[in-house]
């Protein structure tokens, strides 16, 4: 969902948890993949074969 460019706010209505748990993830993540933005913890999962494209290209 990083990848897809979407907010904290965007994912936490898709997933049913609050804005302060996404962020906590998105924190998690960072940290994990020593990342410092998005950008680069999206460029993270796809060098390392993590995650597969969305059905219906979303």
């Amino acid at each position: 969902m990083i990848s897809r460019d979407k907010t904290d706010r965007e994912i936490g209505e898709e997933l049913f948890i609050s804005v302060k748990t996404v962020g906590n993830h998105v924190s998690n993540i960072f940290n994990n993949t020593d990342s410092a933005n998005r950008t680069e913890a999206a460029t993270f999962a796809n060098q390392h074969g993590f995650g597969t494209p969305a059905a219906g290209g979303e």
